[in-house]
Formats: C-alpha cells, structure tokens, sequence
C-alpha cells in the first residue's frame, strides 16, 4: 500500500508515533521554539497531558531556551528537569487538559505571534515538528 502524499508538494507522508516524548538532539536550535510549541499543541489536542523533553545535558542553552519557551506557553501546567538518570538532560511537562487550560485556573492568558488569531483557518499543513521529523527519518528519495 503506497502511503498518503502531501497536498502541498506530494511528498509520502509517513504516521509517526506520539508518545509524549519529544527529544531534540537532531534538530537546529533555530527549529527548537516552533517544534516544541507545535508538539505541546499536538499532544495537549490528542490527550497527552505528560512530556518529557530530551534536550541533553552540556552547558544548559538548549535546556535553558526550553525552559523559557514553556514558561511562556499557556497550555503548560508545570515543568521540572526529569529526577531519573537523566537528570538535567530531559524536562518533564505537564499539560492542562485541552478544555480546561490556564483560564479555568485563574493565569492571564498571554497570546503568543505564532499562533493565528481566533477563527482564522490554520491550514491543512503537518505540524512543524513532524515536517522535520519525516526529513530527518526518512531516506532522500522516499
């Protein structure tokens, strides 16, 4: 069975796995804040309320720049660097469930640029999170 093709330019579009964990070892830093802010999205949408985000340990800028990203991000409930033998390497988020969110629980809600304004279409393209994800894994050619 040939998988489905994009409609924007006919690539095979592979069904990736949402797990709830999102590591970011083979993305450019400036792939970062859209990719972490289109999985939140995609993961709050289909339920999955707990991530954790593989970021590594180093010098701390990557986990650094996550962490400001999801300070930022109204769906966060709370976030926390993961306690396991990962340590600093991985943040574990929280997620408010997709009908309640920051509003129900009385946080000014801050609306964020790349997100569309309330009932402008959002389009019919993958998340930027899986658009790399297809690039990364699948071999040229596919």
């Amino acid at each position: 069975m040939t998988p489905p093709r994009s409609p924007e330019n006919g690539e095979a579009v592979h069904p990736l796995v949402l797990d709830g964990i999102l590591d970011l070892h083979h993305f450019q830093p400036r792939e970062i804040p859209g990719l972490v802010r289109d999985y939140l999205q995609v993961c709050q949408t289909a339920g999955i309320l707990q991530i954790r985000i593989v970021h590594g340990k180093g010098r701390g800028v990557l986990r650094d720049t996550v962490h400001a990203l999801l300070e930022q991000e109204p769906a966060v409930k709370r976030f926390r660097t993961a306690a396991d033998r990962s340590g600093w390497g991985a943040t574990l988020v929280d997620l408010y469930p997709a009908r309640s969110g920051p509003v129900a629980a009385g946080k000014p809600v801050k609306r964020l640029s790349h997100r569309p304004p309330p009932g402008k279409p959002t389009g019919t393209r993958p998340p930027l999170w899986y658009r790399l994800l297809q690039k990364w894994l699948l071999p040229k050619g596919k």
